[in-house]
């Protein structure tokens, strides 16, 4: 992609006067109501996130720093800390099991590096210093909208070079949807807002290659728990450029070689990123890109009655930079198996289902779901790439031990904005995810309640106070 950034544009400020003078007013109403539903799924994903073994180790780091008491809440565990060490704890929380929601650059010419994860970031940082400063739910959820549409402009501005050469966009851009988030909570003026950014931009950090580890959820932990502390850093009176985004040294062009000025400037609230291209939420814990592919196997599935000792072979084909993305074809544990197509059409075979009960060590390494793996061929597709990189079209083709072949495509997942789930469905994963982490029913569906009505919510401590402690 060419860099056609006009050096005259005067970037990170107007990022920064859009932050200090968006309202909650300013919220179409439907943007409103797509947020809910983040904001419940991701609660949701805190609490799951806080039992898997990424959680146990970040409350041990947090043991080991004798930080003492604070005002914010990591969801899951019975302590309160500052707000950054918070934010990382719950960014870390929500990304732990790959299944937090996405958002995808739509452009024909734009490569699916540029998926990034808002709410992982952008949640945390709007909590945490929600409860600093006494929040209403209104304040809270203004400010998380203001986070998720400042990460991915970002995201859609900058050169797609910026993840195909390896970097994470939920950890680089993430850093900035922090930032924003807890600028507009602490109510910072233009100037500090934009040295807050400058702060962020300089903490921005995350690369590919640990997909498939403990490091891809602590990148959104990190860029979290970051653009909290150059926030709070910012409002000290710590300098900083105010540039970073558009200047020559600055972040677009160091991170990215370049960036697509008309893809943010002016943009920005215009239209909300959630109104278009929208945010798909995810109904498996695995990486946005298999879904398409799950989706459609799971039609097929239950369409054609398959059994799993009926299938002889499987194909599944996706355009060229799929594959980029999903690297582990043989996987050895749940991490990687979230990054495996594969896998996912395997255990969709074998179990009827993708659920966190799923995507455990355990299952991935039975001996039947290895020689169902064995039988997935995934390869580049001449169909799919033709598609265009804005699709993520998925073409299966399934050959019994009969001779019956049944073929699908698809071009979107179930909890795409092509195919979106309503609140009450994701209330289900959200319960889902809360018995996983063994939280009474009462409680759960409070929150459940409290989220659907959270503009009318007077203290953000009234749902963080039902979120502390994990197991009835």
């Amino acid at each position: 992609m060419a860099d056609s950034a006009q050096t005259d544009i005067k970037l990170t400020k107007y990022v920064a006067e859009f932050i200090t003078g968006t309202s909650a007013a300013d919220l179409p109403a439907n943007v409103v109501e797509l947020g809910k539903k983040s904001i419940l799924d991701g609660i949701g994903l805190a609490l799951s996130g806080a039992v898997a073994h990424s959680g146990e180790l970040v409350r041990k780091h947090l043991d080991s720093l004798n930080l003492g008491s604070g005002p914010a809440t990591v969801i899951g565990a019975n302590r309160k800390v500052a707000p950054r060490f918070a934010a990382f704890a719950n960014g870390v929380g929500i990304h732990a099991d790959d299944y937090d929601d996405t958002q995808l650059a739509v452009a024909k010419d734009r490569v699916y590096g540029l998926l990034t994860h808002p709410t992982a970031p952008a949640l945390p940082a709007a909590i945490a210093m929600g409860e600093m400063v006494n929040a209403s739910g209104r304040d809270v959820m203004l400010a998380y909208h203001l986070g998720v549409e400042v990460e991915c402009k970002i995201a859609e501005a900058i050169n797609p070079r910026h993840y195909q050469t390896g970097f994470h966009t939920t950890a680089t851009c993430g850093t900035f949807a922090a930032a924003a988030a807890t600028a507009k909570l602490m109510k910072l003026d233009v100037e500090t807002t934009q040295r807050a950014l400058s702060i962020a931009g300089s903490q921005s950090a995350g690369l590919r290659e640990n997909f498939g580890t403990m490091t891809k959820p602590f990148h959104a932990g990190r860029s979290s728990e970051s653009g909290v502390a150059a926030a709070q850093f910012a409002q000290s009176g710590w300098t900083a450029a105010g540039t970073l985004l558009e200047a020559p040294r600055g972040f677009f062009r160091a991170a990215g070689g370049g960036y697509d000025d008309g893809a943010i400037y002016q943009k920005l609230g215009a239209p909300w990123t959630f109104a278009d291209p929208g945010v798909s939420i995810k109904p498996h814990p695995s990486g946005s890109l298999t879904h398409p592919g799950m989706t459609e196997m799971a039609r097929l599935i239950e369409e054609h009655s398959i059994k799993a000792t009926d299938v002889k072979r499987v194909r599944v084909g996706t355009n060229s930079n799929m594959p980029n993305a999903l690297i582990h074809h043989r996987p050895q544990d749940e991490l990687q198996a979230k990054f495996s197509m594969e896998f996912c059409m395997a255990i969709l075979l074998l179990k009827g289902r993708a659920g966190l009960a799923e995507f455990t060590d355990e299952v991935v390494r039975q001996p039947d779901v290895k020689a169902m793996i064995e039988k997935v061929d995934f390869a580049i597709d001449d169909v799919a790439e033709k598609a265009g990189y804005h699709l993520m079209t998925t073409i299966i083709d399934i050959e019994l031990t009969n001779g019956k072949k049944i073929s699908g495509r698809a071009d979107f997942g179930k909890g795409s904005p092509a195919n979106p789930m309503s609140y009450d469905e994701v209330a289900d994963k959200f319960r889902e995810n809360a018995d996983y982490a063994s939280v009474d029913k009462a409680v759960y569906n409070q929150v459940v309640d409290q989220v659907r009505n959270l503009e009318t919510i007077k203290s953000i401590d009234e749902i963080t106070r039902l979120l502390m402690k994990v197991g009835r």
